[in-house]
């Protein structure tokens, strides 16, 4: 199963942030919209991703709820039909909530960079450090370290669980 190193933390601005990872990033910006819609999932978590383009992503993730650098084990399959797949899921697991965000991505090496404007939550820094032939986990928790620092991210910004979980938090969630 992909796993990366993940971490996020919420951030005072992000177009403050965003020429300082510009200037460190190999590629990007890519700019997308992304509608998360969740689903009751006994074993992590069941997400099914919807840009706006139109095509669906299915994710299978599983990643603790803690602070700092963390592995994320996840498997995912495309979709040409995500409102029926939706739909289907919904009756089978039950839709547990939505997160809606505006997305720009960079590459850094072997990290996906995201700028996350998130739909009743904010400004948000996440990073997925990849691990694999290259990079290994000890290497790539000590990446996203080295990054945070670069950008200026303090451990007191620092953000356990999904976007979801923030969300019901702050009593938001966004369910149809």
């Amino acid at each position: 199963m992909p796993t990366n190193i993940e971490i996020k933390a919420r951030v005072d601005s992000l177009q403050k942030l965003f020429p300082v990872v510009a200037s460190l990033a190999n590629a990007g910006p890519e700019h997308v919209v992304q509608d998360d819609t969740f689903f009751s999932c006994p074993d992590g978590r069941l997400k099914l991703r919807v840009p706006r383009d139109g095509h669906g992503v299915l994710i299978h993730y599983r990643r603790a709820d803690e602070l700092g650098p963390k592995p994320s084990y996840c498997v995912h399959s495309e979709t040409s039909d995500p409102d029926g797949l939706r739909s289907v899921l919904a009756d089978a697991y039950g839709e547990v909530g939505r997160v809606r965000k505006h997305r720009t991505v960079f590459r850094i090496g072997q990290t996906r960079v995201h700028l996350d404007l998130v739909d009743g939550l904010g400004e948000f820094l996440e990073l997925e450090v990849t691990v694999g032939d290259t990079l290994e986990s000890d290497a790539a928790v000590s990446e996203a370290h080295r990054l945070l620092a670069a950008f200026g991210i303090e451990d007191a910004a620092l953000v356990k669980g999904a976007y979801l979980d923030l969300l019901d938090a702050a009593g938001a969630t966004q369910v149809r």
